[in-house]
């Protein structure tokens, strides 16, 4: 027998599910919501990948944009996508979802006819099945005669090749139809008919997981006690038995006298914010102690602490939590009974969930607007044209990155919104700048409520800020500055963007090694964390090893520093980068009036025409790349 390449594959459901935003509202009165990933065979997938197992997922979704969407995430978070058929004539899968209180969670499940509720058995490959550890099957997915079949075939490939089956007992009474379309929230009905099809599959399980009530529908009683010995009556398999805030007891052989002499570990009171999801997130925890074989109490540990995190949170797959906070979890706790207030494991979550980068980053900067306004009007020439010429410089790093990976632009909404569209053409990495240009202390660009406007940015937009910042301010200028960038860091940080912060620190006061490492440990001891540093030319070495060393003992997360250009020639910017790559944290550049300022001026005097335009920002943009990549030695290192 081949050794299995994955851990797990779980089996069944998979939808888009759609949050209500405002929690404590009723369903029928939600303005806004968030969309995720879910399902719980879904769910578990991308659970246990984010604890660091290799997982796969066999469901259907539709050939539609939700469909490739649970498919897109999927991949992005390591699942594999093997096992996920596309349905050409069923839609996806749909959940709505509400928070009334902490014990109210109205839902709605649109699954008439949609493509998971369609598997059958030819979504199960054998050789698929072979190919991991374990397999999970759910309750859910026995409850329709096809479902059943499929899940019923994955089983009896798995025992043919010696892997093992863990059931999720997942038990929704309206999808059983034993509850109308508005009882979604439903979590216990009994029925002997129910219970009659789950136990024909016990015996055939390894691991049996579910709460006291879902325990009862598949032993058939009426008392949780009475339940647990009903189903090791019928099979031979752990059985966990999930207990809400008391944690959960396991039993892994004969039932003892009572259930709170199960196996335990570590429980984890919080304050509960969602249920929704968090049985999904309790068995990916189990699962990833049960299939490295962990002590029982390690596995009960893991599933504790992911159930935790996920009532705390609202959404279900994507706020589950990763291995690194699980770590951090079990080691240091938290000083919060509701932890999505805890910066720390916020910070973690969000730097091991984020998107994958590539090892370095060349950007072409055409953000600017006062500067570009400037030449235009020294030009006499319309405003309005900036726009277009911001088209032509999307066209120019679109010839030098001949859809390589690894290349950027830096682009405003101001003049550059059509050229943010052409962007997004050519899967560039795209900073957007939100400062108003040259403020000092820094202000917002378009003014109103931050949040609002940036919430309307594509999720793939990093969010930029330039702020001229000295440590010689004034106090008050200072707590201005300072005031405002917290502003901004929570604004991304609640609405999922990344922030890349640009200091610039030579225009308001002398510069040393020690200049920028000081602001950068400022900014961190109030609490500013980005993802990326844009940071002017260093004069020496020693300045870029200071300004490594705030970074790395600050947040080790960190994707990395970009170089600026301001007006620096091409020679300039060549001796620049050789200093720079004395820094590993130094991971590329963002260079606009270098490549951009002479074109400009004569594109808009209507010296030179597109084409021209064009062909010389690319020859620059070229220069610079190859510049930077000469100087680099071999030493780019891969990062998130």
């Amino acid at each position: 027998m081949s050794e299995p390449t994955l851990d797990v594959i779980t089996i069944g459901r998979s939808s888009v599910d759609l949050y209500g935003a405002q929690v404590g509202g009723r369903l029928e009165d939600m303005a806004s919501l968030s969309k995720a990933v879910g399902g719980c065979p879904t769910n578990i997938a991308i659970g246990t990948a984010r604890l660091g197992l290799k997982s796969g997922l066999i469901t259907r979704v539709g050939d539609e944009h939700m469909g490739r969407h649970i498919r897109e995430q999927c991949a992005r978070e390591g699942v594999s996508v093997t096992g996920i058929h596309t349905d050409p004539t069923r839609l996806t899968s749909l959940v709505i979802l509400g928070i009334r209180d902490d014990k109210t969670f109205p839902l709605i499940f649109y699954r008439d006819n949609c493509a998971d509720s369609a598997l059958d058995e030819s979504d199960i490959d054998e050789t698929f099945i072979a190919s991991a550890k374990a397999i999970v099957v759910t309750g859910t997915h026995f409850a329709r005669r096809d479902n059943a079949a499929a899940q019923n075939l994955a089983i009896a490939f798995a025992r043919k090749h010696g892997r093992k089956v863990a059931f999720d007992v997942d038990y929704r009474p309206n999808l059983w139809g034993l509850a109308g379309h508005g009882a979604g929230e439903e979590r216990y009905i009994k029925s002997e008919e129910v219970s009659a099809r789950l136990q024909k599959i016990l015996p055939l399980c390894d691991l049996i997981v579910g709460t006291e009530e879902e325990l009862m529908i598949a032993g058939g009683a009426d008392d949780p006690y009475d339940a647990l010995r009903a189903v090791r009556a019928l099979s031979k398999a752990t059985i966990v038995m999930k207990r809400g805030p008391m944690g959960c007891a396991v039993f892994p052989g004969a039932i003892p006298a009572s259930i709170e002499e199960g196996l335990k570990g570590p429980g984890f009171p919080v304050e509960v914010y969602n249920v929704l999801g968090a049985g999904d997130a309790f068995m990916s925890g189990f699962l990833r102690g049960w299939l490295r074989d962990e002590p029982i109490e390690t596995c009960c540990a893991f599933a504790n602490a992911g159930g935790a995190f996920a009532v705390s949170r609202l959404l279900c797959s994507a706020e589950y939590l990763t291995f690194p906070e699980l770590q951090h979890f079990l080691k240091h706790g938290s000083p919060h009974r509701a932890l999505r207030h805890d910066a720390a494991l916020n910070h973690i979550h969000w730097a091991t969930t984020r998107a994958k980068q590539p090892p370095g980053l060349m950007a072409l900067a055409i953000d600017h607007r006062a500067q570009l306004e400037a030449i235009a009007d020294e030009a006499h020439a319309p405003r309005e044209r900036i726009g277009a010429f911001k088209k032509l410089a999307v066209e120019a790093a679109a010839k030098v990155a001949d859809g390589r990976a690894g290349f950027g632009m830096l682009l405003d909404g101001k003049y550059g919104r059509e050229a943010l569209f052409r962007a997004a053409d050519h899967g560039f990495w795209i900073g957007r700048p939100v400062e108003d240009p040259g403020s000092r202390p820094l202000d917002f660009e378009f003014g109103g409520s931050l949040g609002a406007k940036l919430i309307e940015w594509p999720l793939s937009h990093t969010i930029k800020c330039l702020c001229f910042y000295h440590p010689d301010d004034t106090p008050d200028m200072k707590a201005r500055q300072e005031r405002e960038l917290l502003r901004l860091y929570d604004a991304t940080r609640t609405i999922g963007r990344e922030l890349l912060v640009e200091i610039i620190a030579s225009k308001h006061g002398a510069v040393d090694d020690k200049t920028i490492a000081s602001v950068i440990e400022r900014l961190y001891a109030i609490g500013v964390k980005p993802d990326w540093w844009k940071l002017e030319s260093q004069a020496s070495a020693q300045a870029w090893r200071n300004i490594a060393q705030a970074i790395a003992s600050n947040d080790s997360y960190c994707r990395g520093i970009l170089l600026l250009g301001l007006e620096a020639s091409e020679e300039q910017l060549a001796a620049s980068f050789a200093i720079a790559r004395s820094c590993d944290l130094v991971r590329g550049f963002a260079v606009g009036r270098t490549i951009f300022a002479e074109p400009a001026k004569a594109w808009l005097a209507g010296e030179i025409g597109d084409a021209a335009a064009v062909d010389l920002m690319a020859r620059s943009f070229a220069r610079l790349c190859k510049m930077w990549q000469d100087s680099s030695g071999g030493r780019d290192k891969a990062h998130d």
